[in-house]
């Protein structure tokens, strides 16, 4: 478990990015060295050390040292605050669709 104090801010821009939500789908298959996820993008191995730098500042990646390669993994409870705060929201789209559905049957029996 992480040590720090997340918000659901940093997590959100966290996962804002598109190469940080590629970042992430790397990291989902397996954890990787810094070096091995700088090679699979066409921008800087500093600036891919900056989103990683975000990602977990969001608490989404975890980060471990070997030597000096930096070896990086996912962190699913990061992921789980958002998936917490959506659920909140799930009720919502629950009565939308039954509303949905009560209307196409009903328009089906007139």
């Amino acid at each position: 478990m992480i040590l720090m104090t997340l918000n659901i801010e940093q997590t959100f821009k966290a996962i804002a990015d598109p190469t940080r939500r590629a970042i992430i789908g790397l990291l989902a298959e397996k954890e990787r060295a810094a070096g091995d996820v700088a090679r699979r993008f066409a921008i800087s191995r500093p600036a891919i050390a900056k989103h990683l730098k975000i990602l977990r500042e969001g608490g989404i990646v975890v980060t471990r040292r070997d030597g000096r390669e930096r070896f990086n993994r996912l962190n699913p409870e990061g992921l789980k605050m958002i998936f917490d705060w959506i659920a909140h929201y799930e009720r919502f789209w629950d009565e939308k669709l039954l509303s949905l559905k009560k209307a196409a049957e009903k328009g089906k029996e007139g």
